[in-house]
Parts: structure tokens; sequence; C-alpha cells
């Protein structure tokens, strides 16, 4: 009963603005314990034309965005800087309503599929790599993220040792969106990573034991009695099977990188595998091209969201993440 009153105030604020495709919850929102209503509550809304959305929403929630953008350009100017200067996604934040504070971003669902699939822009299918409450999946996106939550599993376990615990693992698939992030100088909280999967380990769990226990069917990995309760194969010949499981845009990367051989399957289709050297050789170029792919996506984000907010929502949020990331430090 108490799950279903909070999804129900959580989705009565989608009733406020034109009808979605895809809409999910994230955040300290999702904490089991987190009782703090004052604390922002963050959406992703997923629509088929953004530049149409926007037209409507501006005609029912012109508060929701910064003014400079409603007069000079209104919704072509406001999604030619989520596409232009950003990475796809619009965000309004300090949005006031029922009592609460929000943030929603606004992505084209086409956009929003390609980065799930490929990590081309690896902005929110990080995000969905972490625990999310869906609300409307028109499209069935949670079903296209389990590809994007099977890579996550490959890239982590790339980069941890043989023998490691359940929440190393969480915490390095959580750490994959913040590795490069700028934000992670001087306006996040240190403590980020760990807060979010003691917070949520529950959530991490039930989110990644199939793919776990595929990992395990293949002999990637194997669950232990020891303190340490996870060990992997930690082969050549297994970290060629993780590089294999990265989106294709990754092992392009890798393979300017490290060189690259071409492959014929049984059905003659031709693609490229990366050629590895040792496990730490893959480990640290995968770990070189994912940190270049978060700091641009995170540098054009930043841009984009100043823009969008307009001066003062960006100054007051920037503050408010400056604040949490001091209070980190000290």
């Amino acid at each position: 009963m108490e799950t279903s009153r909070r999804d129900d105030e959580l989705a009565s604020f989608l009733t406020v603005l034109p009808p979605v495709d895809f809409c999910c919850v994230y955040g300290s929102t999702l904490h089991p314990n987190n009782q703090d209503k004052s604390k922002m509550v963050d959406y992703i809304l997923g629509v088929s034309d953004p530049m149409q959305w926007h037209s409507q929403n501006l005609k029912m929630n012109s508060d929701h965005y910064a003014s400079w953008m409603v007069h000079l350009g209104g919704a072509r100017l406001i999604t030619e800087v989520a596409d232009k200067v950003g990475v796809g996604v619009h965000f309004n934040p300090f949005v006031n309503w029922n009592d609460r504070k929000l943030k929603y971003g606004v992505v084209r669902m086409n956009d929003l599929v390609q980065d799930i699939l490929d990590w081309n822009r690896f902005y929110l299918s990080g995000r969905l790599q972490k625990p999310v409450h869906l609300l409307v999946d028109n499209l069935d996106i949670e079903d296209v993220n389990s590809v994007n939550k099977r890579a996550a599993v490959s890239a982590a376990l790339l980069l941890l040792p043989s023998k490691f615990t359940e929440e190393d693992l969480y915490a390095k698939i959580c750490s994959l969106s913040y590795m490069g992030d700028l934000r992670m100088l001087f306006a996040e909280d240190t403590n980020k990573v760990n807060k979010i999967v003691k917070g949520q380990f529950d959530l991490f769990q039930s989110m990644y034991k199939p793919f776990l226990e595929d990992c395990e069917t293949k002999h990637l990995l194997r669950f232990s009695s020891a303190e340490t309760n996870l060990v992997q194969d930690s082969s050549l010949s297994a970290s060629r099977s993780l590089v294999s499981s990265l989106p294709a845009s990754v092992r392009s990367q890798m393979g300017k990188l490290l060189g690259e051989k071409k492959i014929m399957s049984e059905t003659g289709r031709v693609s490229g595998e990366v050629c590895i050297a040792s496990r730490e050789e893959a480990a640290n170029c995968m770990e070189k091209v994912m940190k270049r792919r978060v700091m641009v996506s995170s540098a054009r984000q930043a841009v984009s969201g100043f823009l969008a907010a307009g001066a003062i929502n960006a100054t007051m949020y920037l503050s408010q993440k400056m604040r949490k990331a001091w209070n980190s430090r000290s």
C-alpha cells in the first residue's frame, strides 16, 4: 500500500505535462528510508518529438523554463541547445509542484535507445545502470536496457580483481558513469558512489541478479562462501569474452588504440575483434575510452544545463552541489 501511494504521488506530476512515452524517477527518492520531502525528485521523460513536446509544455508550464529561452526562441531553441550544445537532454530544475521540488529531463526516444545500446554519449545509459523507478514504459525500454546492464557488468568485471564482494561489483558499475566526470572534481560528493550502493543495495541486487547468474553459467564468475564472495576467471579468454560484450562504439575505439582483427561468422558477417595482449591492457584501454567519453558528455551537459536553467537557477543548483561536495571532503 505504501509503495502504491508513493507511485501515485510520483506519477501525479505527469498529469500536468504533455504525454510521454517513457518516464522514470531516480536518485535519493528511491532510498528505502528516505522520508525527506525537501529533497529534489528527479525525473527522466522520453518523448518522440522534443520540439513538439516543449511547444505544448510551454503553453502549459512556461514557468518551468528559463525566461530568456522562452522569449528568444521557444521550443526550437530549447531543443537545439539540448541537441547541439548538450547531449540531447533538456533539464528543467527547481520546479515547484505539490510542496516538492522537482527536476525533469526531456530526451528524444530515439536518442535514449541509441545511448542505451551503444553508449555513444554514455549519459542516460549510465543513469539507467543504477536503480530507477519506472512510471511509464510504452516502448519497453526496460527490456532494451538489459543490453546496457549486461555491458555494465562486463565493464565492471574487467576493472575488478579476481576476488571481490558483491558490493564492490555494484560500486564499480555505479562508478562507470562518473569516470572522467568534471563535476567530480569540485561539485559532487566524493562518497557519492558508496552512498548510492549502500542506500540501494537490495535494488542493485534484484536488478543485476539475472546477469550474475548468466556469468556464472558461462563460467566467468562463481559465488564463494568466503567473505570475498565473488571470484572471476581472469584469463585472457575470459577477458576477450568480456570485451566482446561491450557496446560496438566502445570496442571500435579500443580497436583503434590496441589494433583490431577481422572475424567472419558462420553466417558470413564480418566483425572486428579487439586485439588484447593482456587483461590489464584491455582494462586500461577501456577505462581510457570511457573516461574520455564521460568527460566530453559531462562538459557539454554542464554548459547546456547552465544555458537551459538560466543564471539564477544554475547558480543555485551548482552551489548546492558544491556544498555537498565540500562537506564530503571535510
